[in-house]
């Protein structure tokens, strides 16, 4: 996996796409400038799962960005995906690797510091440093890193980081100062007027934050 694939992270969520289609939220957020898409689905049953993921990777491939399916490893085997999101208290991650095999990306949700230290000794394609800040996204995550926390994250760990949690225009500078490799949002996008705005407009303050 090239870590700069990480410097745009969308993650779906069709309970916030105000009746849209994710199918057209990711294709504008990817012209947009999303470097890689995570398709998460509480919801959907099997069947559905894999044919929102069949789509969304069609609509990816043309544009080379990384489909990565959150949780569900029989879904990313079904549809091929490039790889799979893990958290705490999923799949162990060697498991998740012996069944997926060398190439699949895996990342690995990190959520205090003993988990990114236990991350250095796993060969796991990147961490994602979760929460930053309280999110109504997601409601059963840890105690926020704040920037402090993630400024050293980042710097323990021994792998590429996207942070994730609470994450939009407003904060995204901020965030990028403490290091990671890039941010993944949800609402931020997912919830947008215009998914390509908004996605354009985190990629100009993220590359600005960098200068």
């Amino acid at each position: 996996m090239d870590r700069r694939q990480l410097s745009l992270y969308l993650v779906t969520d069709r309970t916030l796409a105000s009746g849209r289609s994710i199918e057209d939220i990711v294709s504008e957020a990817v012209s947009g400038g999303v470097t890689m898409v995570q398709l998460r689905e509480k919801c959907a049953d099997t069947r559905e799962f894999v044919e929102i993921a069949l789509r969304l990777k069609e609509i990816l491939k043309s544009n080379g960005v990384p489909l990565i399916i959150n949780d569900r490893i029989d879904v990313a085997l079904a549809c091929d995906a490039d790889g799979v999101h893990i958290g705490q208290s999923d799949m162990p991650y060697a498991l998740a690797r012996e069944i997926l095999g060398p190439d699949k990306i895996i990342g690995l949700s990190v959520e205090n510091l003993r988990q990114v230290e236990e991350a250095n000794a796993l060969d796991v394609d990147y961490v994602g440093i979760s929460p930053v800040f309280s999110t109504a996204t997601k409601t059963d995550t840890a105690e926020p890193f704040g920037l402090e926390g993630l400024a050293r994250a980042v710097r323990m760990s021994a792998h590429p980081a996207v942070a994730i949690g609470g994450i939009n225009a407003t904060t995204v500078a901020d965030v990028m100062r403490c290091g990671p490799d890039g941010v993944a949002v949800v609402s931020a996008i997912v919830s947008a007027a215009s998914p390509r705005r908004a996605a354009e407009e985190l990629s100009v303050l993220q590359k600005n934050s960098r200068q």
